[in-house]
């Protein structure tokens, strides 16, 4: 998104206005863009930064991808992919598929560890009912899928 092209995408305002409409501090929003991860920002007369409808997306999408963990080098080298247009769409796509099963691995891990922490709450719920120590709770998973062995693994 070239800086020219995002001011003709919609009318352009200030970053005050953008914090205001994205919930993050203007601090925030300039340290993304000090990170190579806001394109496409022109400037007034002034030396203001101008943005638009597109930057309120893309700034949801670099929070929602930094919080899913995408490293700051590959937030920049999507930045960089969507920079480039269409040409790239393919990376870009898969670049998000890499990341979609990354974060379905952690999503199975956290739930794996919730199922402990449940566990283990009615472990201490039932010894206050009866007043017993009830038999210790199992740090596995009940239905944990096996881990496969490489073949390398299973010489040794």
């Amino acid at each position: 998104m070239p800086a020219e092209k995002a001011v003709e995408r919609g009318s352009p305002f200030h970053i005050g206005e953008l914090a205001a409409r994205t919930g993050r501090t203007v601090h925030a929003i300039r340290w993304y863009e000090t990170q190579g991860l806001v394109p496409g920002v022109a400037r007034d007369e002034g030396g203001r930064r101008l943005y638009v409808e597109l930057h309120v997306g893309w700034l949801d999408l670099m929070e929602r991808l930094r919080s899913t963990g995408m490293s700051i080098a590959e937030m920049r080298e999507y930045t960089a992919l969507a920079m480039r247009g269409k040409t790239t769409l393919r990376e870009r796509r898969d670049m998000l598929a890499a990341h979609r099963e990354r974060v379905n691995e952690t999503i199975a891990e956290w739930k794996r560890a919730l199922s402990l922490v449940e566990r283990k709450i009615d472990f201490y719920d039932e010894w206050m009912a009866s007043g017993h120590r009830p038999p210790l709770v199992d740090a596995r998973p009940a239905a944990a899928p096996a881990k496969r062995r490489s073949r390398s693994a299973t010489r040794r």
